[in-house]
């Protein structure tokens, strides 16, 4: 098929162990591990803010710098705009006179920014070891592999895919070569019923919690209905009766942070904070996001805060740099806004993107020199736009 056939409390201390959550070490069975050529400025270098600014004055209109929420506050104070990653790559498409789009998220977010903006603006990603262990998680070797399975087992021709945004250029471009969409946590739900009406099952890739969670709590299905496709055992640990009979096949994927929290983080909270309202991200597992009170997107939790009365409690189940960021912003309103668990829970990868490695990519754009640049081959940069197109066109 071508594309033109187809179309805890925040007073949190970091362990031992939070060094890797915290971007000091490098876990090199799920990061790149790229380093960075030339010098890296010194983390100590009390100029680091003012040669950021100095950078970004001298590129002026050129760069135009997106910072996701989950980023450090050392980061996001020179973001243009900040947002998800699906509003970060639209935001970027929508600034077609920067030439340079600075990605200060991780590796699939910046693949999407590519994807999305013209062929003449370059996207770079400060540091290349930023990946996502869920993107990860679904390769494009395992998924033509599943395919394969559900070949095998008579069932393809009426799976229709639906891959989570949080996944790789590859991974976006099967499902737009295989007929299906892509989606957000905000716009799950009308993806999965897009794709019961384009077909009779559902392949969700890569995170199962938001899969299962929306399959049950938005639309009505059982758990029963739902099936775990493991790529690392054969025909994914299912068997071909299995999978003709589940109506969503969900991969075994997750996020290492959201699937940090537990049904004791909910029990521990609500005893700890009298009248505490938990809000989680559906990234959650399954049984975390029964217990809590609201669930939403990273968007949806700001907004619910936003919206929240004076004198309220909160306990967020989200990444920490945000439920800090918030929690400050929220305090002169008297909200009480707390972690929902009692360790360190920030994305690794995501804070590998610190002010050192920022500065240096501004001043070597600054001096002319491009640098960690993220180009998406053409083919596969048209499938996956194709499957964001149908996403786009969802009613």
């Amino acid at each position: 098929m071508t594309t033109a056939q187809a179309r805890q409390d925040l007073a949190v201390q970091p362990t031992p162990l939070a060094l890797l959550l915290l971007g000091r070490e490098a876990d090199t069975r799920s990061e790149r591990g790229v380093e960075c050529p030339g010098d890296l400025p010194s983390p100590s270098d009390p100029d680091l803010v003012a040669r950021a600014r100095a950078a970004k004055e001298k590129l002026g209109e050129k760069v135009f710098i997106l910072g996701h929420h989950y980023q450090r506050d050392e980061v996001i104070q020179f973001a243009d705009v900040t947002g998800d990653s699906f509003k970060l790559a639209k935001d970027a498409a929508a600034r077609p006179g920067a030439e340079y789009i600075v990605f200060c998220g991780v590796h699939f977010m910046a693949e999407s920014a590519d994807i999305l903006t013209t062929d003449d603006q370059k996207v770079v990603l400060p540091d290349l070891a930023a990946g996502c262990s869920m993107a990860d998680m679904a390769t494009a070797e395992q998924v033509a592999e599943c395919w394969d399975v559900l070949t095998d087992a008579g069932i393809a021709e009426r799976v229709v895919p639906v891959s989570y945004m949080n996944s790789s250029a590859d991974i976006k471009a099967f499902t737009g070569k295989h007929g299906g969409t892509i989606c957000t946590s905000s716009n799950a739900e009308r993806a999965l019923n897009w794709a019961f009406e384009q077909g009779e099952q559902v392949l969700f890739l890569p995170d199962q919690h938001l899969g299962r969670n929306t399959a049950v709590r938005d639309l009505g299905l059982s758990l029963e209905d739902c099936v775990l496709y493991n790529p690392h055992k054969p025909n994914g640990g299912l068997t071909a009766e299995e999978l003709r009979n589940a109506k969503m096949i969900l991969w075994r994927g997750h996020c290492s942070v959201h699937g940090r929290f537990s049904l004791d983080s909910v029990n521990d909270v609500r005893e700890r904070v009298p009248g505490v309202n938990v809000l989680v991200h559906p990234e959650c597992k399954h049984e975390v996001v029964s217990a809590a009170d609201y669930v939403g997107s990273t968007e949806y939790i700001i907004k619910m805060l936003e919206e929240a009365p004076s004198g309220s409690k909160w306990a967020i189940g989200t990444e920490l740099n945000l439920v800090q960021r918030l929690a400050n912003r929220f305090a002169a309103e008297d909200k009480e806004i707390v972690f929902l668990d009692k360790t360190v829970c920030f994305c690794s990868t995501m804070n590998r993107i610190d002010l050192p490695h920022l500065v240096w990519a501004l001043e070597s754009l600054a001096e002319g020199k491009e640098i960690n640049r993220i180009q998406v081959e053409k083919e596969t940069a048209d499938f996956a736009q194709l499957a964001l197109e149908r996403m786009l066109a969802l009613p």
